[in-house]
């Protein structure tokens, strides 16, 4: 198993990362000690309600960013270029820097072969960069859905190759995201670099999760490959229905001073 060579051994395999939009779940996460916090654009949905993540912006990123870096003192915080954000090598090292200054230690990016330019901006300026193969949330729209990918031996080809030039290129491990479970397998064992599955099977060097759905916040919706380890949204439901009846009967039993 390979461990990130980034930010000496704060990252051991297998690797654990999870997202986070806010100090509070920054915090708790980091304190109960997941390896990598992605600030992920995936707050589009989690966070604003929004049907994916192409209405993200790099000031929506750059915020979350900050707010999200004062509850971390172990974990490494990568955080997301948006969509539209690194369309050139110019805009996407501006756009990294911009993240780097709120916070991040990293960032990430999706695409495979024509990122290449825009990878090597970013690494060439000492950026620490993760990359992003497979299903590629940003393109959602573009592709009719989200779908899997690697099914046939061209497109698990192309993922490999994909991958080989990442690495390449100089970033430090790869997200793999709905890829057949086999190609990630063959991909993580050809890359000398991590990689970090999410719907792409357990033989990855680690796994990235959305908080909301490993916590039960978000419930309704849950991925077919997430696994749901709360019901936070149950617990808050109670709370508030206990808050409405202490309202309702306040002129009777009145409000502590």
């Amino acid at each position: 198993m390979k461990s990130l060579p980034l930010l000496s051994d704060r990252l051991l395999p297998p690797i654990s990362a999870i997202t986070a939009y806010d100090y509070p779940t920054a915090r708790i996460c980091d304190e109960a000690g997941v390896q990598l916090i992605l600030v992920g654009d995936s707050l589009g949905m989690m966070v604003a309600g929004c049907e994916d993540t192409t209405s993200v912006t790099l000031d929506q990123m750059v915020y979350h960013t900050t707010i999200v870096r004062r509850g971390v003192t172990r974990a490494v915080v990568v955080a997301d270029l948006p969509i539209h954000t690194y369309d050139t090598p110019a805009e996407a090292l501006a756009s990294s820097r911009r993240l780097i200054e709120a916070g991040a230690e990293a960032v990430k990016l999706e695409g495979g072969l024509d990122q290449i330019p825009q990878i090597e901006a970013i690494v060439g300026a000492g950026i620490p960069l993760c990359g992003h193969l497979g299903m590629l949330p940003q393109h959602v729209r573009e592709e009719g859905g989200y779908k899997k990918k690697g099914r046939s031996e061209a497109e698990a080809k192309s993922l490999v190759e994909a991958g080989l030039a990442l690495e390449s290129a100089g970033v430090f491990a790869i997200v793999l995201e709905s890829v057949v479970a086999d190609v990630a397998a063959e991909m993580t064992a050809r890359l000398r670099i991590p990689t970090i599955g999410i719907g792409s099977g357990h033989r990855c060097d680690g796994q990235v999760r959305v908080v909301h759905d490993v916590t039960g916040a978000f419930p309704w919706f849950l991925p077919p490959f997430a696994k749901t380890h709360g019901n936070v949204a149950e617990v808050t439901r109670n709370a508030v229905s206990a808050f409405l009846g202490e309202v309702a009967t306040s002129h009777q039993t009145g409000f502590p001073d």
